[in-house]
């Protein structure tokens, strides 16, 4: 359904428009530029150099343990390999691994072979005793966020030097995925004996790179690592890591060649980018997704019991309904992102293997909105209050969703909040509405279980129903695709009837590059390797 001229005309005369930069200058609302999604360069690449990379926040702590921010998984990436990784097409290979995990047949002992003769940054042996200090802390450490990634392992056994035995309390297939990130870096145990919870100040893992310094809300600098075991990959001296959160000024430092990288460059100024004959972009991503969460149930916080909320949405799954059928994902897309996202309303991607056919996204549907507004019984128009990160971005998508709500009979209030202090009040439900995403995961079960399960750390909407807990938990044991395809369909169909989220769209990221700069990796989880990158030879 196309958008009512009333809507356009709102859409037109809000602040903040989106213009392409460079270029004729066309509205956000013309074809979007090209983006290859190239995610890696074959040049020759010569020895030597430092390359400096702007960073759009400045990430917490650089624990893998603790750790919780997108930018600080992307200087992970290049300092803290894992146990597995994914590659180009986004399967899971092995990392500090040297073959896929061998899971028994009730799925619940996995034995892990490790690589041989490969050393931490610091020069400590790195082995199976190491493996199992990681894992443990990952899992037990009060301070740690891992421990639903890992809720799953019952113990970690050292079978010898170079193998580890984890023993599950249930079959549960998404830990190969779940090793693959943060829970699967493994830390020098040396610097964990000599750092305990301030680990994240000096950090030591296995990479091509290792950590070098950092002032806060500046720079994180990394340097060539002497002991890695793949060391003549690497061909780099240096990565500085400069902290720019302005997409505007990140863009200009891109073009002035202050930094030769630029990540997640916002979608209005990627055009502006191409424009230029010295730089390159290039896209990754896709695996998370961003959107609404309506508070249903969260009434004392997240990990709480579920309770009644009293606001009007909360209430009524039918004017959240309404509210949904109101947002038309495409205008916008076109409008905010310059349609360089990609719209839907469902939290697993749409070429995602497990992503079911069946699972469509309604359009517009403002005469059902209104209806089902009237059919409540509920005054209009009916109070909203939108948390929404006080960004540009944010604010200009804040601004959309009042427009094309208050058609259906809604009054959004927008209320902004430093980002930090929006995910404080989802995690207390204190909050009608936010505005929040997630950064997602090759396994299904890494943007489902703890984000809409009952009790869920990061179920900010109190989501609670066992038609979406079930077929999630079901999925998670079983090893065939297509059964746990059909099971995560299930369970996010029934999510999509509660409506405690209302997906939007999976983000894209679009990394700004210097076309001397060959050899980056970028791949579906949005995170620029560098293990063998340089300056074009």
């Amino acid at each position: 359904m196309r958008p009512s001229p009333r809507l356009v005309a709102a859409l037109a005369v809000l602040p903040l428009a989106l213009t392409a930069c460079g270029g004729s200058g066309s509205s956000g609302t013309s074809a979007p530029p090209s983006v290859a999604d190239a995610s890696a360069d074959d040049r020759a690449v010569k020895g030597g150099g430092t390359l400096n990379v702007a960073l759009n926040a400045d990430p917490d702590a650089l624990d893998p343990s603790s750790s919780t921010t997108l930018v600080g998984r992307e200087v992970f990436a290049n300092m803290c390999e894992k146990l597995f990784d994914i590659d180009a097409e986004s399967t899971l290979v092995p990392q500090l691994a040297t073959a896929l995990p061998d899971v028994s047949g009730d799925g619940k002992e996995v034995t892990i072979k490790l690589r041989q003769g490969v050393k931490f940054n610091d020069g400590t042996a790195f082995d199976a005793e190491a493996v199992k200090k990681s894992l443990d802390r990952h899992r037990t450490w009060e301070k740690s966020s891992r421990q639903a990634d890992l809720e799953a392992v019952e113990k970690v056994t050292v079978v010898d030097a170079s193998t580890v035995k984890l023993t599950l309390k249930r079959a549960f297939t998404p830990l190969t995925a779940q090793l693959a990130d943060r829970a699967g870096m493994i830390m020098s145990p040396k610097a964990l004996d000599a750092g305990g919870d301030n680990f994240g100040a000096g950090p030591v893992c296995v990479g091509p790179f290792t950590f070098a310094g950092r002032t806060s809300g500046s720079q994180i600098v990394l340097e060539r690592a002497a002991d890695y075991y793949d060391a003549a990959k690497v061909r780099l001296d240096k990565i500085v890591y400069k902290i720019i959160v302005d997409p505007n000024v990140r863009a200009a430092n891109l073009k002035s060649g202050d930094v030769q990288v630029a990540d997640q460059l916002a979608t209005t100024t990627v055009a502006g980018v191409q424009a230029d004959p010295n730089l390159k972009v290039v896209s990754g991503g896709g695996l998370g997704y961003y959107g609404i969460t309506i508070n249903v149930g969260n009434a004392g916080g997240s990990t709480e019991k579920p309770g009644p909320v009293n606001t009007a949405l909360a209430k009524s799954p039918q004017l959240r309904e309404a509210f949904d059928l109101a947002l038309d994902r495409d205008v916008i897309n076109k409008t905010v992102y310059n349609g360089l996202y990609e719209a839907d309303c469902f939290p697993v991607a749409k070429d995602s293997q497990f992503r079911d056919a069946g699972l469509q996204c309604p359009k517009r549907d403002l005469a059902k909105a209104k209806q089902l507004v009237q059919a409540s019984g509920v005054p209009t128009p009916i109070p909203v209050t939108l948390t929404a990160p006080n960004d540009a971005t944010n604010q200009r998508l804040a601004q959309v969703i009042q427009q094309m709500t208050k058609e259906a009979g809604f009054n959004v209030s927008v209320q902004t909040a430093e980002f930090v202090a929006t995910l404080e009040q989802g995690k207390s439900g204190k909050f009608d509405a936010v505005l929040n995403g997630w950064s997602g995961r090759v396994d299904p079960d890494g943007n489902l279980t703890n984000l809409i399960t009952t009790q869920g750390s990061n179920n900010y909407g109190g989501m609670s129903e066992p038609g979406i807990d079930d077929p999630i938990k079901e999925a998670a044991a079983a090893t065939d695709v297509t059964e746990r395809a059909a099971l995560y369909a299930k369970a996010m169909q029934k999510a999509a009837e509660v409506r405690g989220v209302l997906y939007l769209y999976h983000n894209k990221y679009y990394l700004g590059m210097h076309k001397t700069v060959a050899g980056v990796q970028y791949f579906k989880d949005g995170l620029p390797r560098f293990v063998s990158a340089g300056f074009a030879a």
